[in-house]
């Protein structure tokens, strides 16, 4: 099942909503490593997002049916 542009925007905004709500764990001796993973990730995410709300609303198909 293809995944529309409305689908992807939406679930980009829950992984940086989740990511938002992560609570850091000083007592894990990785948790530099992942609070860096973290971050790079969120970037990543909230440039996807950028990048696809900048695009042109698609055309309807009226070719099904």
């Amino acid at each position: 099942m293809a995944v529309t542009l409305n689908d992807l925007a939406r679930r980009l905004g829950e992984l940086i909503a989740a990511l938002d709500r992560r609570v850091p764990h000083a007592e894990r001796s990785t948790e530099a490593a992942i609070a860096k993973d973290t971050a790079s990730l969120r970037e990543k995410a909230v440039t996807r997002l950028a990048e696809i709300e900048d695009q042109p609303p698609a055309a309807p198909d009226n070719d099904r049916g």
